[in-house]
């Protein structure tokens, strides 16, 4: 009776275990199943914002062309191109998040997060462009005047174009920034810049434009003028835009702080010693980290296995869901089992 009794708390146990097993392996399917669901939701939240800012991007290109060329405005024409810009990059967003979303595959081993970053520095480098091509037109149609030649008037069609874009564009700029930072984009937050560089364009247009109505035909310059100084505007954006995505692509180190912010995380774990060879970097949205650890080499495997994972789990929590961990363990001997 005993003996039976032994192998029915025996199989009790057993039972138990591979219970607890398949409520684990079912636990990493539901957060695997909760993982896809915030990335497809992601994927959406980032689709609806830019489409967003497409719709509004195109009415007011459209009404900008409209009103430069009825109006004779060189700086409204130009700042039309601008908004011809952000159109074109609303597009490459929604085209470059579609890819950056992909999970990983056999030719990607770390995912395609850096698609978003290539997004953003093709943003960076055609709105460098933008506004070089707007100094250029600005700075000739200057040449000509005091060279002895005569420029149109804009008309107040112009103005109000101007005017509406500045309204239209800040509050584009807010609502774009605020959802960019809400879903780690990278890529949004730069479209939103390109919407800010947008209506401080569209300052510097009115003022050229109202400038040049009001004060007469002396005045007409106010109008290529305040089309070089948006020209400046647009250029410093870009250039804030691709140094980040510069360093990105070079594989720079995340900023010192954050990675002591790493050491300090890791080095919160008891069993854990002289973290070291650290290495961190960007991979789109997310970070990658690489890191040697200490613990006691008496421990057992399982016992490092999970001290590991926790330290993985915690940094994921502070650095999001998508952050690579890598954690090489070594062992430290005992003293006395140094000296023997």
């Amino acid at each position: 009776m005993k003996e039976r009794q032994i192998v029915m708390d025996l199989c009790t146990i057993f039972a138990h275990k591979v219970k607890i097993g398949c409520t684990l392996d079912e636990k990493q399917m539901e957060m695997q199943t909760l993982n896809k669901k915030a990335d497809a939701t992601r994927e959406k939240d980032i689709y609806r914002v830019t489409v967003v800012g497409s719709v509004v991007n195109f009415l007011l290109l459209v009404f900008k062309f409209f009103a430069g060329i009825v109006g004779h405005s060189a700086a409204m024409l130009a700042d039309a191109v601008h908004s011809l810009s952000d159109f074109i990059t609303d597009i490459i967003v929604i085209v470059f998040v579609r890819i950056s979303a992909k999970p990983e595959d056999e030719g990607h081993d770390y995912g395609h997060g850096k698609y978003e970053t290539l997004a953003t520095a093709i943003i960076g480098i055609f709105l460098l462009f933008v506004g070089f091509g707007i100094f250029w037109n600005g700075a000739s149609s200057i040449y000509r005047f005091l060279q002895g030649g005569s420029l149109q008037e804009p008309g107040i069609l112009a103005l109000v174009a101007a005017l509406v874009s500045i309204v239209f564009k800040e509050v584009l700029y807010q609502y774009t920034v605020f959802k960019g930072r809400k879903l780690n984009s990278q890529a949004v937050v730069a479209n939103a810049w390109h919407h800010r560089s947008d209506a401080f364009s569209s300052i510097g247009t009115a003022a050229g434009i109202g400038g040049a109505i009001l004060l007469g035909d002396h005045w007409r310059v106010l109008d290529p003028v305040a089309a070089v100084i948006v020209s400046f505007f647009v250029m410093k954006v870009a250039v804030q835009l691709l140094i980040p995505c510069v360093d990105e692509l070079l594989e720079k180190s995340l900023p010192a702080e954050v990675e002591d912010e790493i050491l300090k995380t890791i080095l919160s774990f008891p069993g854990i010693s002289s973290p070291h060879h650290l290495r961190t970097r960007r991979i789109g949205s997310y970070c990658a980290i690489e890191v040697h650890v200490r613990m006691d080499g008496s421990i057992s495997l399982e016992e490092a296995h999970e001290t590991a994972t926790a330290v993985e789990n915690k940094l994921k929590r502070q650095f999001g869901k998508g952050t690579l961990v890598s954690i090489h363990v070594e062992p430290v001997k005992k003293s006395n089992e140094a000296t023997e």
